[in-house]
């Protein structure tokens, strides 16, 4: 089972209890249906927790039921039906609006007066229009209708419950969007998926961890890497001192650092400056190393 359907398994265990909340929950299914109209409305769904979910619901909401529904035991896409004329005026009704005058579909803000209706509302749409990608690869949520208007109208809502969601167009669909991980998270818990949020969050948990030590080990690579770089630079022009001077004729320090670094190529310069006899400080070898990669450099360059 997807992590989308899983969401919408946990969606649909959401007792159905006010009726002015199924009536919303039902609104928001509708408008990110198959087809809500005038003469037909069809809800296609392949999921099974939302099929199980819709007559109740359209029970408790409108005291009706579908007139063609899945047979029993049906899997794969389901369809559910209403054809008849006198079921669809009380649809409308119940939205506040008449069938025969509704040209174009808008969300009645009158249904939604409720915070508790606005988030039932927003819990069907979901169901019947939405998407959650796993968290585990990626974050994006998203609601999917052909009417504009219902889109747009839909933003307003959610900003209404503190969301700040992004809009597209794809294809004939006006999509809804969001997609960062808190976000997500909140939204699943508004609609009533709180173990579905928990999941996001944990995963973002995870990725963060990941991501920092992996940045740790990428820091702790290029380290080494400029360690190893340096210290093959100083090696190079010890052996060009060395085979022009002779380390005897160095000062005293010079020649203890050469030997140091020649004794252990791959040593840090911190832990160069621990093996050192009498000991110096790291700043002190350093400025030593410094000084024989010039005198190096010098004896390339005069040749």
């Amino acid at each position: 089972m997807s992590f989308s359907s899983r969401a919408k398994a946990e969606l649909c265990r959401v007792p159905i209890k006010r009726r002015c909340c199924a009536v919303a929950e039902a609104y928001g299914a509708l408008l990110y249906c198959s087809v809500f109209s005038t003469r037909e409305i069809r809800i296609v769904t392949a999921n099974d927790d939302f099929a199980e979910r819709l007559p109740r619901l359209f029970r408790r909401a409108f005291s009706l039921d579908f007139d063609e529904r899945p047979a029993e035991g049906a899997r794969g896409k389901r369809r559910f039906l209403i054809s008849d004329a006198g079921k669809i005026a009380a649809v409308y009704r119940a939205f506040g609006m008449e069938a025969a005058e509704t040209l174009t579909l808008h969300i009645n803000l009158g249904v939604l007066e409720n915070e508790c209706c606005r988030a039932s509302f927003v819990r069907g749409a979901f169901l019947a229009g939405g998407s959650v990608t796993d968290p585990a690869k990626s974050y994006h949520l998203e609601l999917a209708t052909t009417h504009a208007s219902v889109s747009r109208e839909l933003c307003s809502v959610l900003l209404e419950l503190g969301f700040e969601p992004g809009q597209a167009m794809r294809g004939a669909n006006y999509v809804t969007y969001m997609k960062q991980s808190e976000a997500i998270a909140d939204f699943l818990t508004a609609v009533g998926a709180p173990v579905a949020a928990l999941d996001v969050m944990s995963a973002k948990v995870e990725r963060d961890m990941r991501n920092e030590i992996n940045r740790k080990v990428n820091c702790d690579t290029a380290n080494a890497d400029k360690t190893v770089a340096a210290a093959q630079e100083q090696l190079a022009a010890i052996r060009a001192v060395e085979q022009e001077y002779g380390l005897d004729g160095l000062p005293e320090g010079l020649q203890q650092a050469a030997l140091l670094r020649i004794a252990n190529p791959e040593a840090s310069l911190a832990d160069l400056a621990m093996l050192s006899s009498p000991a110096v400080t790291k700043s002190c070898l350093s400025h030593r190393l410094k000084r024989l990669v010039e005198l190096g450099r010098g004896i390339g360059k005069g040749n």
